[in-house]
């Protein structure tokens, strides 16, 4: 388990641009990412479920870097904009989707009062980002009509989905970002960083 410690918890200027720019390349990327649903549907019953995950990604990734309240709200509702604006099938509904994935995966990262950073905690980011689209889904009347065992299978392949693209894959990407030594200029050094260089 890694934790980290900052001097400021509210977002700095440089906090809120990094977390623009990392929505803004992801927002380009949902909008490119469309197609693969479609891509992945011929593989049978929801098999698309298992890629949706890609659309929270900009949340996890960016809290996982940033590491402050509001980080994933601020990028998953950035990146629906950026998505939305190039044109996302979705229209503004992108917007709603966004701003619910974003707080979805908000609430677990405040359950660990923003301090514990690793895998496990990004993977149930991304499991909240998935049951906050599920409920829009439902709103929509998207998912309401389907069978139990229907829904059931469409609910489990989007989790998992989420699970390995939102959280472990976002996590590992965070990490790789980390070991550039980029991610020291958005966040004090700890002391475990320290001992690491020992």
């Amino acid at each position: 388990m890694s934790k980290t410690s900052t001097k400021s918890k509210g977002l700095t200027l440089t906090d809120i641009l990094v977390t623009i720019v990392i929505a803004a390349v992801f927002g380009v990327i949902y909008k490119l990412w469309g197609p693969m649903y479609d891509v992945v549907k011929p593989f049978g019953t929801h098999a698309e479920q298992l890629v949706y995950g890609m659309w929270f990604i900009a949340g996890t990734l960016a809290f996982l870097i940033i590491r402050k309240p509001g980080v994933a709200i601020l990028a998953e509702v950035a990146a629906a904009t950026v998505s939305a604006l190039l044109g996302a099938e979705w229209g503004v509904a992108t917007l709603i989707y966004g701003l619910a994935q974003g707080l979805g995966a908000e609430i677990f990262f405040a359950l660990f009062r923003y301090r514990t950073i690793n895998v496990f905690v990004a993977s149930l980011a991304a499991v909240g980002a998935a049951a906050a689209s599920l409920i829009v889904d439902n709103y929509y009347g998207y998912i309401e009509f389907l069978s139990a065992w229907n829904l059931s299978l469409l609910i489990i392949l989007r989790v998992l989905g989420s699970i390995i693209i939102a959280g472990i894959f976002a996590y590992a990407l965070s990490k790789a970002l980390e070991k550039t030594g980029v991610t020291h200029l958005l966040r004090p050094v700890s002391k475990k960083d320290y001992d690491t260089l020992g």
